[in-house]
């Protein structure tokens, strides 16, 4: 039996499929960049997509450590075509507050259900949530300051392109 009860199992479930449609859509935001020659950005959205598998996994090794079922569905297909590069950072940070939302939707759910480990690990999640949102926030800010300079929007992507991946994070 698992120590986690079926709404609590379903709900990890679909954050699980929440956080790898968000690693599908930063992949694809890189591949956009990508194709506009914006390498830089393209690394970021990269590492990003790496960071949301992380994420998922995280929950997958969280939900197996409770003895509760992974039941992975489909991942939707994301956009794949943005008007701009500042665009595609103003979906970033709008991916980001709804993955906060959904995030503090499940951890309200847990705390009803008394869940007491899955709070705790959300707490991290929780506060890695407001360090992705001040990072996607900040580049949507200095989108607006270069405006559509293009020495600026090249230095912009050379220093997104310096982004290096976090290390890995123990649970």
């Amino acid at each position: 039996m698992s120590m986690l009860n079926e709404a609590m199992q379903q709900a990890i479930n679909a954050q699980i499929n929440n956080e790898l449609f968000s690693m599908y859509s930063y992949l694809s935001m890189s591949a956009f960049c990508e194709h506009q020659q914006f390498r830089g950005c393209a690394h970021w959205m990269r590492l990003q997509s790496q960071e949301e598998h992380t994420h998922a996994m995280r929950l997958y090794d969280f939900l197996i450590a409770r003895q509760g079922r992974v039941r992975l569905a489909p991942i939707a297909q994301p956009q794949v075509d943005f008007a701009s590069i500042p665009e595609v950072f103003e979906k970033a940070l709008e991916q980001e507050q709804r993955v906060t939302d959904q995030i503090n939707s499940l951890y309200e759910m847990a705390f009803n259900e008394k869940a007491f480990a899955a709070l705790v690990e959300l707490e991290w999640f929780i506060n890695e949530q407001v360090e992705e949102e001040k990072s996607a926030r900040d580049v949507v800010h200095k989108f607006q300051l270069v405006k559509d300079d293009p020495a600026a929007m090249l230095d912009l992507d050379r220093e997104l392109g310096a982004r290096v991946a976090e290390p890995a994070q123990e649970n």
